[in-house]
């Protein structure tokens, strides 16, 4: 009996255990992973040190969040044009100069610092342009990532880059207001600048293969294709309906000063923000059985409705352990979602539109967390902190059965039977093959 045990204990180790295969061969895997390890602490840096140095200024909260009104728009705009771009360009090369134009602005960034008396508008002015080149880039980088990552490998190094954002959020924030608070905004700036100077190094070293002669230029034309092919795939739809609703009811960080003051623990707030990044940290560690999971759309319903269930249940604690506890729940849950809305899209999507779907997804996963805060803030004005959190959750729940009722095709969809994933590991076995 305990040799039984131990060999059940092992196989289920060996079934969560996070699988690295995509790192071990992958050359152009282990670049691009170890490029955005090194740029996510750099990024950090500049969070924490703008709306420090905004601060530092100003003394004005409103000239603070101002800073992430300006970078909407760009934002936006740049999202949908730079997925026209890397289906029509190189987009290795794409990648590469957004790069070293992301760098520039932490250079101009870091020389306005410096000045005896920096300028408002430059950090107003950059944030822009820095949104923008950020929003022009990451279409590119998704869209490259079926190119240098085996089909069936696909949903492992998506866990794998969750892991590595996850680690980053939780050590990298801390780090970085360290920084900035001992040495100042202008050093923080400077490490940012060394950290781009060694990603783009790594960047350089990855190779892929540049886009078909007849790619279609990037043109409204094109977007319209893009746009035209998510909305006559119900199970597309679905990845990004479910997220949205799951957002816009159920995320509410903008809650937690509030929640922290009401529960007179103040100190806890920083561990309100952390505490997500903690479970997604743990599940995206334990998710090696995300790769034996084909109904994909059911996994993503699934996880929508337990990050639901757990934000209502974290309203309902009366402890600040409670609370963490819940919040790390769905952390967990939103990272499972987001691992399984990865690898349908990575799965199924054609690599002449991989780049316009990448710019679709963008704006569905960031515009999501936006509206949420909003949403979140009316109704703490209406019925109370705890009410908007609690209904929140139970909204969340309810949005998801709707649209998990309302498309039968997300909701059954098969990574071994769909056509459109049957095509495209045919596609792809094809090309490896030659």
């Amino acid at each position: 009996m305990p040799e039984k045990t131990d060999r059940s204990l092992k196989t289920l180790a060996r079934h969560l255990a996070m699988d690295l295969s995509p790192l071990r061969d992958s050359r152009d895997f282990r670049l691009l992973f170890a490029s955005g390890l090194v740029t996510m602490f750099g990024t950090f840096l500049t969070l924490v040190a703008v709306p420090l140095q905004m601060k530092q200024l100003t003394g004005s909260e409103l000239a603070v969040g101002l800073v992430s009104a300006a970078e909407f728009v760009p934002m936006v705009v740049c999202g949908l044009w730079g997925g026209a771009i890397a289906d029509a360009l190189d987009r290795r090369k794409i990648i590469l100069y957004t790069e070293v134009g992301l760098c520039l602005t932490v250079a101009a960034l870091m020389v306005n610092a410096l000045l005896p008396r920096p300028q408002v508008w430059v950090l107003y002015v950059v944030g822009a342009l820095s949104a923008a080149l950020g929003s022009l880039q990451r279409p590119s980088l998704e869209a490259l990532m079926p190119r240098v990552v085996r089909h069936d490998q696909l949903a492992a190094a998506t866990a794998l880059n969750a892991f590595r954002w996850n680690v980053g959020a939780i050590v990298a924030p801390g780090l970085s207001g360290l920084i900035a608070a001992w040495y100042g905004v202008g050093v923080a700036y400077g490490v940012n600048v060394v950290t781009f100077l060694v990603s783009l190094a790594l960047l350089w070293l990855v190779t892929s293969p540049p886009q078909s002669e007849d790619a279609p230029p990037a043109s409204l034309r094109s977007l319209v294709e893009g746009v035209r092919y998510a909305v006559g795939r119900p199970d597309l739809m679905g990845t990004y309906l479910v997220d949205i609703a799951a957002m816009v009811f159920a995320f509410s960080t903008a809650l937690y000063p509030f929640l922290a003051d009401e529960m007179r623990s103040p100190e806890s707030l920083g561990l309100f923000f952390s505490a997500s990044a903690v479970g997604s940290l743990i599940a995206s560690v334990t998710s090696g059985w995300t790769g034996r999971v084909h109904r994909h759309g059911l996994g993503v319903i699934v996880a929508a409705v337990v990050w639901g269930a757990a934000v209502a249940l974290a309203a309902l604690m009366p402890t600040v352990w409670g609370v963490l506890a819940f919040l790390a729940v769905a952390g967990a849950a939103d990272m499972i979602s987001g691992v399984f809305r990865a690898t349908i899209w990575n799965q199924t999507i054609p690599d002449e539109l991989r780049g316009r779907l990448a710019g679709i997804e963008l704006l569905s996963y960031t515009s999501g967390p936006m509206l949420g805060n909003a949403r979140a803030g009316l109704m703490a004005h209406l019925g109370g902190t705890r009410f908007s959190l609690g209904a929140g959750g139970v909204l969340c729940v309810g949005a998801v059965a709707a649209m998990a009722g309302l498309l039968p095709a997300f909701r059954r969809y098969d990574a071994r039977t769909d056509e459109h994933a049957i095509r495209e590991r045919a596609r792809r076995e094809e090309v490896a093959g030659a």
